[in-house]
């Protein structure tokens, strides 16, 4: 069963990156073997992002995904295919013990993360459980999502930064934040693209900053940020969820090679 050691890089930060949710099985493998190819080349490692359901959407009509299991096996598949570990959100109780048959990392999504039968279902299955920080909450506020893990008897938490709301349709990073939540012993890792985004528009779709991506993910790297998780398509534009912040594809090979020169600069 993975663990957090095996994903430290005394040298590197570790990435978790893919598409925001899981399109079809061609998409998933031609992503993972891209993000593979170069993460190792770079001597980063690489765990392999992606949802197998949408549950918080701004619109009834929005897309959700394509079947829960069809898309858990995919996840199983780009894990064995290109041996790497994966990592999905989940998001009630009884999708933490169904989702660790398939996946290496729970992740709890920020508006959910002062659920406490959620924290603990997922504590329960071993898995690592990254927890995303909530919009609605202080760094400091996140130690008692930790120790809910932690209490339930497991050790292998991950904290995750997105940004705090600014006004209604914002999002800020405040950086004083990620060294904070360091202090609890535990990683901290930078979720680049949502902390761009913009939600609650009037049309009903997020909208994004992308242009920021590479500016918010050196200035996590400066600060400490132990790994980053970045949301990436082929063509965002045509993404079935949140194609206003991914990256293009075709573009992270630039802002990896960039944000490892950052690393190696701070050490």
């Amino acid at each position: 069963m993975l663990k957090i050691d095996d994903l430290r890089n005394k040298d590197n930060f570790f990435l978790l990156a893919g598409p925001c949710v899981i399109e079809g099985e061609e998409m998933a493998l031609r992503i993972a073997e891209n993000i593979k190819e170069l993460t190792h080349r770079l001597n980063i490692p690489f765990v392999f992002k992606g949802s197998y359901r949408k549950a918080n959407r701004s619109r009834i009509d929005s897309f959700t995904g394509i079947g829960d299991e069809k898309a858990l096996k995919i996840l199983r598949k780009v894990s064995e295919t290109f041996d790497v570990p994966t990592v999905t959100d989940i998001h009630e109780t009884t999708e933490a013990a169904l989702a660790a048959e398939y996946v290496d990392i729970l992740q709890i999504p920020a508006f959910l993360c002062r659920q406490t039968d959620l924290l603990v279902a997922a504590a329960e299955t071993g898995k690592i459980v990254n927890i995303k920080k909530g919009q609605f909450l202080s760094p400091a506020a996140m130690q008692f999502a930790v120790q809910k893990v932690a209490d339930a008897g497991n050790p292998e938490v991950m904290i995750t930064e997105r940004g705090t709301t600014f006004g209604y349709t914002d999002l800020v990073v405040d950086y004083r934040g990620i060294p904070q939540m360091r202090e609890f012993g535990y990683p901290v890792i930078m979720d680049v693209t949502h902390s761009l985004q913009q939600p609650n528009q009037t049309s009903g779709v997020t909208g994004g900053l992308p242009a920021l991506i590479e500016t918010v993910a050196k200035a996590a790297i400066a600060v400490g940020a132990d790994g980053l998780f970045i949301e990436t398509h082929p063509d965002p534009s045509v993404a079935k969820s949140d194609g206003a912040n991914m990256l293009p594809l075709d573009k992270l090979e630039d802002l990896l090679t960039k944000l490892v020169r950052v690393r190696e600069a701070i050490r």
